[in-house]
């Protein structure tokens, strides 16, 4: 039986990964894949539009092509770059599909302060735009309109095809009435809204944030059926549902922090009811799910005590809080749903 020879590819490919992923980012920066939506374009002619320099431009567009996300055909005239159908769908700015909001911020902000990944594993402590202060991560993007526009279009170009995955995953025709906890600028609302017309729905956040999901909401016609409240979920009771969802919310936090938004929603649910937990679930093996973890240590840059968590985590402690029964609904790429069910009236 013969050996396989080991070789350094795959070592040099994740520690070089640098390069293409801030390929891609600065491509989606620059508006690359916006620009080739609207026609193909040659090198020369596509360098002009962006206003980069020539010696480069044409490498950093066949490493696109290499990379997998434009395509290169020959015409009359020459060669001209195309976006493949992923690109297309995904990094056009004009698509509704767009997911670039979370890759703009990655480039923006993620990408240094990523930098000091090893300071942060030695201190614990996030080394975002707060380091060395005692301000949180989301006090300083709510107290500017411009970061808060930013970041909350970031969320939802992540979690669009997750929330849009839950609608149909879960069974939503047993209940009424729904609270979104952190529920940003409404987009699992609206998605839900539009999914099971017989829901009634609330989406929570801070001040600073309702005034933005009840202007999307009105534009996507939902107001009669959506609501956007204002509140702190950690010193206001949630309101009562029969549903209670938290979006890539519960990794934000501590683990006291975790347990108290738990505890929280199970005193707000009625019997019978449901806590939905939309997250990267990492694998209770913890050895599957790289971008679940990858995520919780971005938890570690971005925020003073959060992390991700597993499936059997959650399941703990959903159940020290009086939760009967959960499990975990996969749902798109590495997120999941992780469900808690409260006990019905009388059983």
């Amino acid at each position: 039986m013969t050996t396989a020879v080991p070789t350094p590819d795959k070592i040099l490919q994740l520690g070089l990964g640098f390069w293409a992923s801030k390929t891609l980012l600065t491509a989606v920066d620059l508006g690359v894949f916006t620009e080739l939506a609207r026609e193909p374009r040659g090198a020369g002619d596509l360098a002009r539009g962006l206003g980069l320099h020539d010696r480069s431009s044409r490498d950093f567009f066949d490493a696109l092509v290499a990379l997998g996300v434009l395509g290169r055909e020959r015409n009359g005239a020459g060669e001209v770059y195309t976006n493949t159908a992923e690109a297309a769908l995904f990094l056009d700015r004009n698509s509704p599909a767009y997911v670039g909001g979370m890759l703009e911020m990655a480039n923006d902000r993620l990408y240094s302060h990523w930098g000091n990944l090893r300071e942060g594993l030695e201190t614990g402590e996030p080394q975002n735009e707060t380091k060395n202060t005692r301000t949180s991560f989301f006090e300083l993007v709510y107290q500017d309109p411009e970061k808060l526009a930013a970041f909350l279009q970031a969320m939802e170009s992540i979690s669009t095809g997750p929330f849009t995955a839950l609608a149909d995953a879960f069974d939503f025709s047993r209940y009424r009435t729904v609270c979104d906890a952190g529920g940003a600028n409404g987009a699992l609302s609206i998605i839900l809204a539009r999914r099971h017309p017989h829901l009634r729905i609330k989406t929570l956040d801070l001040p600073p944030v309702q005034p933005v999901a009840k202007a999307n909401i009105e534009a996507k016609g939902m107001a009669d059926r959506v609501e956007a409240v204002a509140g702190d979920f950690f010193r206001d009771p949630l309101p009562a549902a029969d549903v209670i969802t938290m979006g890539l919310v519960l990794h934000d936090w501590n683990l006291d922090e975790k347990k108290k938004l738990i505890e929280s929603a199970y005193s707000a649910l009625a019997p019978g009811g449901a806590l939905v937990v939309i997250e990267n679930i990492i694998d209770d093996a913890r050895c599957e799910n790289a971008f679940g973890l990858l995520m919780s240590l971005n938890m570690l840059i971005e925020t003073q005590g959060g992390f991700d968590f597993s499936g059997a985590d959650f399941a703990g402690w959903a159940k020290e809080a009086g939760f009967r029964e959960v499990r975990v609904i996969p749902l798109a790429g590495p997120v999941s749903a992780a469900v808690a069910y409260k006990q019905e009236e009388g059983s």
